[in-house]
């Protein structure tokens, strides 16, 4: 019996968090934190402590499956690798020649954001087939920053992070990072750093229709749902009427300004407080508190960036730092610089922009190359040039992720060609052609690139492979290669050069060479910001070193002073006025006079919950059990008092779309009107356990209609959606 023990990091989510993993005879006996990992010091979150359930979990794919011919969604055969490729790359190819490769398209999932070598070569395929077919979670979580960022600094990939080391007063707003750990921020030990906060003398005000888990434990302010950007609008406009604004930050960073202060000027307190349901002085003393503050941070999260006006409020996010003289100062909000450039380089490359392409359908705008989600069923289903035909879905589940999973469903029966690379059979991929064994994060090599610059302690580390590949199971990489090359697609060559692929390919295998992403990460690092610039900086990065390194490189702290170095404006200044706004300026003006329609008197938010990720791990025993096992609504107990329903209760709730039944949770935790219902529920695929645990799909709630997609960036609204609360008969699934 051999045991050893390895150093990794988990991979679910954005800290990263240090781990140990125990191999005995090859196979994962535990996971624990690394207390001796810089960041995260001996904190591993609930999740990532249960993964080897996941690993060796039954319901597992670990072969290459094909649906049965003339089979219901979800029969499947097990097949080998090489008939699954022929296959796949033969009626892929059929579909070029006819169609054209803007007939194919992809769809990724959260993972594929910790997953460097997949998401190079599943992009490289897409760029060589030079569709416009990509689509991804980012239009259900956070292309609104993305774009925000487009508008305010001409960088797409620059995502803002407040400086936890030594803030005077953080205003969340949107967000639970005691739950999701700090979302878009890479900071482990959160907890610790918010109560850092407090104890230095500061404050952390957190602003959400709910009660949450971080609101507890620090300041609350309730405010009504989706009703962030009259609330941003009022603040500034505070700041603005009583001579608040640092006008020497403005002169020095910004152009635009007089622009947004006339804007916000009829968004005073007390126009919006119908739309914030905050009294007046609370917002005025609020704004006074962050213009008096030494040193203040606006940070904002899915809450914020799913709403209707999504795109605008995390513009406003940025605005209120920036004049209160907060924007790109430590201890205020600061702006990353990455360690593995993979964004930049791209975005500088024209691969990763924004509005460079318009979809075929409801004419959107494209954000780093991908079109909303909410569109991708019609794109099946409309008939015409560019219709979408065939489709590859890596580490992702859109029936229950985005909105009208039902009308997806039924769409993706309609492809000819349906591939997905996954864990398991889910209730997207059970639609699929094929679907195919990929790798855990515990059985590929990793080097983090999404989210390493957004922290004020930037580390990288890499992680070498913990455990051979259970099964069958492929990297995702390789099997895009692999596609690829049985195709005749090439992935590197000038589509001039698509006839050498084959024997280009051939040579390569007698030599023994192969190109790998590894290849492309070692230029990045070496390239990059602290790169050793091919051996001609001493202590610089390079993949070498980090595979030498067991817990990575700590980098030089986040600083302040960097907006000229960010900035790709031709005026090198933040942009406070982009013109893509006007229209949104004119719809929050109009929405001030908007009566809730009587039919939906209430508003559903979304939560997170610490023992679920989005729409998996709801398949561990461990995490799933007690209160956790099932889907409930929280609800208000005067909400709940005036539609006849008690605590426990199956409830139904209705919006202008969708209806879904579930469990009512009678709580104070949210105010009067707000309903509040963890997303990613729904489960009727692949799981046993999830199977037996059922619960309601919130996004069935969501409209996937054009007019009601937010158009900047393409949001579906999952946050203040109008519902109706009745009692409903009978139990929950």
């Amino acid at each position: 019996m051999t045991q050893r023990t390895v150093s990794t990091y988990c991979r679910i989510c954005e800290p990263l968090c240090g781990m140990i993993a125990t191999v005995e005879d090859g196979r994962l006996i535990s996971l624990r934190p690394d207390d001796e990992h810089p960041l995260s010091q001996g904190y591993a979150c609930p999740k990532g402590l249960a993964f080897p359930e996941v690993q060796h979990d039954p319901d597992r794919v670990l072969h290459p499956l094909r649906r049965v011919a003339g089979g219901a969604p979800g029969e499947f055969e097990q097949v080998s690798w090489d008939e699954a490729l022929d296959d796949i790359a033969a009626r892929l190819r059929a579909l070029l020649d006819t169609h054209g490769g803007g007939s194919v398209g992809q769809f990724f999932g959260n993972p594929v954001g910790f997953n460097i070598t997949g998401t190079l070569w599943a992009g490289a395929l897409m760029t060589a087939l030079g569709t416009g077919h990509q689509y991804s979670v980012g239009s259900q979580d956070i292309n609104s920053r993305y774009v925000a960022s487009k508008l305010l600094y001409g960088s797409i990939s620059q995502v803002p992070f407040p400086d936890l080391r030594g803030t005077d007063l953080l205003l969340v707003l949107g967000a639970n990072p005691l739950v999701s750990r700090a979302s878009g921020v890479r900071a482990p030990r959160v907890k610790e750093h918010l109560s850092a906060i407090v104890a230095g003398g500061g404050r952390v005000v957190v602003v959400d229709p709910r009660r949450s888990e971080t609101a507890k434990a620090f300041e609350h302010v309730s405010i009504e749902p989706d009703g962030d950007a009259f609330l941003l609008a009022s603040l500034i406009q505070v700041l603005d009427e009583e001579g608040l604004v640092d006008q020497a930050a403005v002169a020095r960073q910004a152009v635009g300004a007089e622009t947004l202060l006339a804007a916000v000027e009829p968004f005073t307190p007390e126009a919006t407080v119908a739309r914030t349901g905050i009294d007046p002085d609370v917002v005025r003393t609020l704004a006074r508190e962050l213009a008096a503050a030494p040193r203040a941070a606006v940070y904002g999260r899915t809450g914020t960036c799913l709403g209707e006006h999504a795109t605008l409020v995390s513009v406003l996010i940025d605005a209120l730092a920036l004049l209160t003289g907060n924007l790109d100062r430590e201890g205020g909000v600061l702006l990353g610089q990455a360690v593995v450039p993979f964004e930049e380089t791209a975005e500088q490359a024209g691969r990763l922009g924004y509005d460079t392409q318009r979809s075929r359908i409801g004419g959107f705008p494209d954000v780093m190359g991908t079109w909303p989600a909410a569109i991708m069923a019609d794109e099946i289903t409309t008939p015409g040039e560019g219709q979408l035909r065939a489709l590859f879905v890596l580490a992702g589940n859109p029936v229950l992720s985005s909105v009208d999973g039902p009308g997806l469903a039924a769409a993706l029966e309609q492809l000819d060609l349906m591939v997905a690379l996954d864990l398991y059979v889910n209730e997207t991929n059970q639609h699929a052609d094929y679907v195919l064994p990929a790798t855990t994060w515990l059985e590929r090599e990793d080097v983090p690139f999404a989210i390493v610059a957004s922290s004020p302690w930037p580390h990288v580390q890499h992680t070498p492979a913990v455990l051979e590949p259970a099964g069958e199971a492929r990297q995702e990489w390789e099997v895009f290669d692999e596609i690829a090359r049985r195709a005749g697609i090439s992935l590197f060559l000038p589509s001039w050069a698509a006839p050498l692929t084959r024997p280009l390919g051939a040579l390569a295998r007698r030599v023994g060479v192969r190109m790998t992403p590894w290849t492309l990460v070692d230029l990045l690092l070496r390239t990059g910001p602290h790169g050793d610039r091919f051996g001609l900086r001493r202590g610089g990065l390079s993949l070498k070193r980090l595979r030498a390194e067991r817990h990575g490189v700590m980098l030089p702290p986040a600083r302040g002073d960097r907006l000229a170095e960010v900035v790709r404006h031709p005026h090198g200044r933040v942009d406070l006025a982009p013109v893509q706004l006007v229209a949104e300026w004119d719809r929050l003006r109009s929405a001030l006079e908007v009566e809730p329609d009587p039919a939906y008197p209430l508003r559903m938010i979304g939560l997170r919950e610490m023992r679920s990720q989005n729409s998996w791990m709801h398949n561990s025993p461990t995490l799933m059990k007690g209160r956790n096992r099932r889907h409930a609504a929280r609800i208000h107990p005067d909400d709940a008092a005036a539609a006849g329903v008690v605590d426990g209760d199956t409830v139904r709730l209705t919006s202008a779309v969708g209806v879904i039944e579930t469990v009512a949770l009678l709580t104070d935790e949210v105010r009067r009107g707000t309903i509040a219902c963890p997303h990613g529920w729904g489960h009727a695929a692949g799981w046993t356990v999830a199977n037996a645990a059922g619960g309601a799909n919130t996004n069935e709630l969501a409209s996937a209609r054009v007019e009601d997609v937010e158009f900047l960036a393409g949001m579906a609204r999952l946050n203040g959606i109008p519902v109706r609360l009745e009692a409903a008969v009978g139990a929950v699934g």
